[in-house]
């Protein structure tokens, strides 16, 4: 059982969840079987759930059925009906935690039912829920029309000559379709920039357009945060939009649930890493503003985990400002949050960049040897400091080995085109280097031509900054 999907689903449970869900299992209504409620209660009891011996279908059936031979059919059958009933608390669990669209499903039965005191009592304690929302995203905006439209529907049901709510409805839904279009189409250019695929933005000129005619429509936090950030995001020479969408960021934070701030923070970073990119260096400071902001409220944080990219993107921007202090703390206090897997080389290799940074070298390359890293690019990055410092220390033995091992390491490894033509022209130009005659200007000018046009090079100011020393 191991394998399936139940046991797959209830691993994901929390001590809340496991309890309501054998409150479900257990009632009549849900079902009907004594052999489904004891399948539950083996697997949820202990450590069972991660123990591969006790999920054996053979154990399992003779804790539920004691003294009776094994039989594959009706253990499967018992674990398809308990399977079966998980999904039908789970789709249950997670419908009644929108309360508004629940008030106004009810609202719908009463009306259906021709109960209006009812159906008024539902449709009211729905718009109240509706009002004291704390979340003003695109779920606010569909709840609305969802409320809305139900109205309509009982008003339209009394008589032709009542005033109708339609131009509500209308509002309602014009203002969900903006916001949808421009969320999905921010992701969508997010995407491409990393997928190369060719999305078709059906309407969203037509979007824009009316957005730009009418600005009123800005005062909605789910379409004006998109709007700026999709501006942003095409148009990277107005600062402005991106201006705009931080604005939007530090005033509403606590209006959108957790999951989709964490994609408006990280909408923002990669504009100011697209700035940084084309060598507009202020945005070092403003990505790491963001960053130190995001992650003091802990919204990097994907169920109790911060991502590994998050983690070394943070320590990058905080180490081009020099900001040390405030990386050596956050190496260490937030390493708590990796996943286990990554923990120790993720926090020994910032340790040791960040010494190298501090040009504290003895303690960097101590940190660099003690290492062993089981991740290919994080591996060439600690050699590829090594190399530096060995050559700015003037070590020519170990830089002359170093750069030897390198180029087997290419070799050897299954390494990614860029990466690999990246680091290729790294110890190309470091062997350069090592010849150049300090006073020959015709070949210090040619290399310097040469370095200036090779591409990629991620180390191109280093290595021609050390062409400037000779």
């Amino acid at each position: 059982m191991e394998k399936s999907h139940l046991v797959h689903i209830l691993r994901t449970l929390d001590k809340k969840e496991i309890r309501e869900i054998k409150k479900w299992v257990a009632s009549p209504a849900h079902n009907l079987r004594q052999d489904v409620m004891e399948l539950l209660e083996y697997l949820v009891a202990g450590n069972r759930l991660h123990d591969d011996a006790s999920l054996e279908k053979e154990k399992a059936f003779g804790a539920i059925y004691p003294g009776k031979t094994f039989n594959d059919a009706e253990m499967r059958q018992v674990i398809h009906f308990l399977l079966k009933a998980v999904e039908d608390f789970l789709v249950y669990y997670e419908f009644i935690k929108d309360e508004v669209k629940s008030k106004a499903i009810l609202a719908r039965v009463y009306r259906q039912r021709q109960l209006p005191k009812l159906f008024q009592k539902a449709i009211d304690a729905g718009k109240e829920v509706q009002r004291n929302q704390p979340y003003r995203n695109h779920q606010f905006l569909e709840n609305e029309f969802i409320i809305q439209f139900e109205q309509y529907n009982y008003l339209s049901g009394l008589s032709r000559t009542v005033p109708y709510n339609l131009q509500e409805v209308s509002d309602s839904s014009d203002l969900i379709f903006m916001a949808n279009k421009l969320r999905l189409s921010c992701l969508m250019i997010a995407h491409q920039a990393v997928f190369k695929s060719d999305y078709k933005m059906t309407f969203l000129n037509e979007v824009l357009t009316y957005i730009e005619s009418n600005l009123e429509i800005l005062k909605y936090p789910a379409v004006a945060t998109y709007y700026y950030g999709y501006k942003a995001l095409t148009d990277q020479d107005d600062v402005g939009f991106y201006q705009n969408l931080k604005e939007q960021i530090v005033k509403f934070t606590d209006i959108f649930p957790h999951e989709e701030i964490r994609v408006i923070y990280l909408m923002a970073i990669n504009y100011c890493i697209n700035r940084i990119n084309v060598g507009v260096a202020p945005f070092w400071k403003e990505a790491f503003d963001l960053y130190k902001y995001g992650i003091e409220r802990k919204i990097f944080l994907e169920n109790g985990v911060l991502s590994r990219f998050t983690y070394s993107n943070a320590i990058i921007a905080g180490l081009n400002l020099q900001d040390f202090g405030w990386v050596e703390n956050f190496i260490h206090s937030h390493s708590q949050y990796l996943e286990e897997r990554h923990r120790e080389n993720f926090v020994q290799f910032y340790l040791a960049r960040m010494h190298y940074e501090k040009k504290d070298y003895e303690k960097a390359m101590k940190l660099f040897a003690q290492s062993d890293y089981d991740d290919l690019l994080m591996t060439l990055n600690a050699k590829t400091m090594l190399l530096k410092m060995y050559f700015e220390l003037d070590e020519y033995n170990a830089l002359e080995s170093l750069l030897g091992s390198m180029r087997t390491y290419l070799q050897r490894k299954k390494v990614m085109g860029y990466h690999k033509d990246n680091y290729k022209n790294i110890i190309h130009f470091t062997k350069k280097l090592l010849k150049v005659t300090p006073y020959d200007k015709a070949q210090k000018e040619k290399l310097r031509r040469e370095l200036t046009d090779t591409n990629p090079l991620t180390e191109r100011k280093w290595l021609l900054e050390q062409l400037d020393r000779l």
